[in-house]
């Protein structure tokens, strides 16, 4: 993962390095039913990373349960490992997170989450892995 040019790889580059369900969240911008992702009800130690570049990105002391069925994060490890993007699809205005390292679609920020950041984090399980405390 060291030298790799995440930005850089082409589509087929990364449908060999994604299962198809990160690929169309990751790279397609989609997104999985509520409640069916690995994650949403996922309470280990631990950290979530980037499920494309294996960046790590929150912290699993950060998760709470927010009751929409996606893992939800008050905050990120570090603001720069995140891109926020304005996203007016859906008729609706949001803010798409993406992934700072790769370009990878990660989810949605919205501001009515939890003190102190009063941000939720609405990521997609298929976008994270996760990384056992050891």
């Amino acid at each position: 993962m060291g030298g790799t040019d995440w930005r850089g790889l082409n589509e087929a580059q990364w449908r060999a390095r994604l299962t198809p369900a990160q690929y169309h969240v990751l790279r397609e911008k989609g997104t999985k039913p509520a409640f069916s992702g690995a994650f949403w009800d996922h309470h280990a130690p631990g950290v979530y990373a980037c499920a494309g570049c294996g960046q790590e990105l929150f912290r699993a002391e950060d998760k709470f349960d927010s009751g929409t069925g996606w893992p939800s994060f008050s905050d990120a490890i570090a603001k720069e490992r995140l891109e926020l993007r304005q996203d007016d699809s859906l008729l609706m205005r949001r803010t798409e997170v993406l992934c700072a390292r790769c370009g990878g679609h990660l989810g949605h920020v919205f501001p009515d989450g939890p003190p102190p950041t009063h941000l939720r984090f609405c990521m997609n399980s298929a976008a994270l892995s996760f990384k056992p405390q050891t």
